[in-house]
């Protein structure tokens, strides 16, 4: 699965979580890989810079 190459740990649930959530195929891979892009962009706006 491409997302642990990807993601950093703690962005995305494990493997099996996100088959669960998801579903096996690569187009389900990628819907959450690009929820976690989102969910990471806003978190890292909603932050203030350092």
């Amino acid at each position: 699965m491409a997302i642990e190459q990807t993601c950093p740990a703690g962005v995305l649930p494990s493997e099996e979580a996100v088959v669960l959530l998801y579903g096996p195929e690569p187009v389900h891979e990628g819907e959450a890989l690009a929820k976690a892009i989102v969910e990471t962009v806003e978190k890292l706006t909603r932050c203030p810079p350092r």
